[in-house]
């Protein structure tokens, strides 16, 4: 099995870089060219353009060729897919919790009952 096998863990492990967060959090505006998405960041082009290839191959982000420039927007769906599944993820580990919660009390009841210390 890869170890990103899924488009889900390629979203995951494309967010788990700061540089490719802080991208993200520029195209939340709208469109730039690839050019000034590069300005802040302190690397050489190709090795910020394999962070745009991280986010465009998980799908956070296109890119399109317009001219001499690259331009890149996001992509939302992506995005929507990884809340749904935290969503998910949190609705069952809180009923979880929720159900320990209920097993601890009555576990707590029975051994008062019985004049148990707790």
């Amino acid at each position: 099995m890869p170890y990103h096998s899924t488009p889900l863990d390629l979203a995951f492990h494309a967010l788990s870089d700061p540089t490719r967060r802080a991208v993200l959090s520029r195209l939340v505006e709208g469109e730039l060219p690839v050019s000034t998405l590069a300005e802040p960041f302190d690397m050489a082009l190709p090795s910020f353009a394999q962070h745009l290839k991280v986010l465009e191959d998980c799908g956070l982000i296109v890119s399109q060729k317009r001219g001499r420039s690259r331009w890149c927007r996001l992509v939302h769906a992506r995005f929507d897919e990884a809340a749904d599944w935290m969503v998910s993820e949190r609705r069952r580990w809180t009923e979880r919790l929720d159900r320990l919660e209920v097993y601890l009390d009555k576990t707590e009841e029975d051994d008062e009952g019985h004049g148990k210390a707790v």
